[in-house]
């Protein structure tokens, strides 16, 4: 097994120092780098290739979110989880939108830290409970729905899309529509890449500011 390549970015060296130990105990994951602000973290990227960058939001000099955006940029396949102690809305949502697969805070537990990572690199969002429907809920008005939206899907994909929007894992997918989970997680990816969208939250954002999905339908 190839093991995932994380860079942790946070200003505070006693804690860069504690994510990386408590991430070097699970045998899936390497912390290959880490780094004390955005602008240092951007170019480790630009020499390394990474899978994860565990990154916090305030730090000196750049912050989390304008990293995130650059990081996103000249390496797309590189995925970012936030990592803080804030947990503002404001903050939430220009991290998501800067292009963060995941959000979480920092009293998180180690196991679910780790799992969190692990879920990021292989393409799955992960978020603090409760942040999807907090960057959802931070705009007031539904939007027109718009067909465009779904361009270039088939039928199946557009159904496959409609509950991925709403929070549904494959597995459940694969239940509602009578399909096998590897089935599901081969058309979740056909999605992303015809709609241009870096992972589930993405979609699932892309879904609500179309109008083809509300926040009161979403899970969990």
């Amino acid at each position: 097994m190839i093991p995932i390549r994380v860079m942790v970015v946070d200003d505070q060296e006693l804690l860069r120092s504690s994510l990386r130990t408590v991430l070097a105990a699970d045998a899936r994951i390497e912390v290959t780098h880490v780094a004390a602000d955005g602008g240092a973290a951007i170019e480790i990227v630009r020499r390394h290739r990474l899978d994860v960058v565990l990154m916090d939001i305030r730090m000196p000099r750049m912050d989390g979110v304008a990293a995130t955006a650059e990081i996103v940029r000249i390496a797309p396949a590189t995925r970012v989880l936030m990592l803080t102690t804030f947990d503002a809305d404001e903050l939430v949502v220009a991290a998501i939108r800067a292009g963060a697969s995941g959000y979480l805070t920092k009293d998180v537990r180690p196991a679910t830290l780790a799992q969190a990572v692990c879920d990021v690199a292989s393409g799955t969002a992960a978020l603090a409970p409760g942040v999807a429907a907090t960057v959802l809920g931070l705009v007031r008005q539904v939007p027109p729905r718009r067909a465009a939206a779904l361009d270039g899907l088939t039928p199946r994909e557009a159904e496959v899309f409609g509950l991925l929007a709403r929070g549904h894992s494959n597995a459940e997918i694969g239940a509602l529509l009578v399909l096998s989970e590897n089935t599901v997680k081969t058309h979740v990816k056909a999605i992303l890449l015809k709609l241009e969208l870096r992972d589930r939250v993405h979609a699932v954002i892309h879904a609500y500011e179309n109008g083809l999905v509300a926040p009161d339908e979403l899970t969990g």
